[in-house]
């Protein structure tokens, strides 16, 4: 699911509670089960708070102090690390604390409030990319649309709208979300649920609309996108003739390799996210049969991991891509000042959305 509180339910924590404990009283592995739980899927936790803090923050930072780097690309993806930063400092360390402590013990209102951040970061990540799919989309299918003066503008104005739209997307998990007491046997256990457990629907209308809103239709969105980007770049290499000057040629693999860098970030994120909404609707359409076997405490730890692991993994992937990114990125981490100023390469190489960005403009292995 796309919150802790979605993947774990009151009922599924109880299940996968006694999961944990009988596996931790068998003698064949369950010390290794206990010891995974407690202290492994944490390491990793703050492995991916540590990695994904210090990628999007120098990201960051290199859009900020390069002035050259200001265009609608890096302007999407200094979008996409603050909503990552969002979720590495409030969403997954509280998380991490589901491995000590068995039951919810932040309260009404980071009950209310998790939620909405998290759902918040995922939007902006989503539909981030539906936006930077239909940039690249304008850019290759419409290259006489010429990149004005104001772009970059513009684009601030589209990255805050869609931060907006996020919020306002996730404020019903505010409303919904409470902290209930759930009875187990001899003991109450206290859960943070998204909606109310007296009708089975919940949950199931829940998950749908998740999956729909931000996985399913964006992804749709974009694989048009990508559908008509391929399909300009098939025609375009057939049609082009025989002798094509320099400059055309570098626009042609500029617009390719940027195309190739958001299709990747696209990849990841589904990825990442694809394996959690399964999960989330698997166990909203089986409510009453909660599955409390090790195997599904397995997947469903791999799932969050790999959730999370969302938010480090575009700062990776840019700087296995970009050339230009490696040179700044290992400039800011070795504290060096820049001895080189990147060349200001022609607007109308972008055909609308500023490829030239030098962090996307030049990539390896194109």
């Amino acid at each position: 699911s796309l919150q802790f509180a979605h993947i774990f339910s009151a009922r599924t924590l109880i299940c996968l509670q006694n999961t944990l404990k009988e596996s931790r009283d068998n003698v064949h592995g369950g010390e290794t089960v206990h010891f995974i739980i407690r202290c492994v899927i944490p390491s990793v936790y703050i492995l991916i708070i540590t990695v994904g803090l210090l990628g999007n923050i120098t990201l960051v930072k290199i859009f900020i102090t390069t002035s050259a780097m200001r265009s609608v690309p890096n302007i999407f993806i200094s979008s996409l690390a603050v909503g990552d930063l969002l979720l590495l400092v409030t969403c997954v360390p509280v998380d991490a604390f589901r491995y000590f402590y068995e039951e919810w013990i932040f309260g009404t209102v980071a009950c209310k409030m998790i939620p909405v951040i998290q759902l918040t970061s995922v939007g902006v990540s989503v539909f981030t990319l539906t936006a930077l799919s239909a940039d690249r989309h304008k850019a290759i299918v419409n290259p006489m649309d010429i990149q004005t003066s104001s772009a970059v503008f513009w684009t601030c104005l589209k990255a805050i709208t869609i931060w907006v739209v996020s919020v306002l997307l996730a404020i019903p998990e505010a409303v919904f979300s409470q902290v209930v007491h759930m009875p187990d046997k001899n003991m109450t256990f206290t859960a943070c649920v998204p909606y109310p457990l007296s009708n089975e629907m919940h949950p199931k209308i829940h998950s749908i609309m998740i999956f729909l809103v931000y996985f399913l239709i964006p992804l749709s969105i974009i694989s048009v996108y990508y559908y008509h980007i391929a399909k300009t770049l098939i025609k375009s290499a057939h049609d082009m003739p025989g002798e094509i000057s320099e400059h055309s040629k570098r626009q042609t693999e500029t617009r390719k390799r940027l195309a190739k860098i958001v299709l990747v970030f696209v990849g990841l994120f589904a990825l990442c996210w694809l394996p959690n909404h399964v999960l989330y609707m698997y166990r909203s359409f089986n409510y009453r049969q909660i599955d409390s076997s090790l195997s599904h405490l397995i997947i469903t730890l791999v799932a969050r991991v790999l959730s999370f692991s969302s938010s480090c993994v575009n700062p990776f992937a840019l700087y296995l891509l970009s050339e230009s990114f490696r040179r700044h990125f290992n400039n800011q981490l070795l504290c060096r000042q820049r001895k080189y100023q990147e060349p200001i390469v022609n607007s109308c190489l972008a055909a609308g959305s500023a490829p030239l960005s030098h962090i996307l403009s030049y990539s390896s292995g194109s």
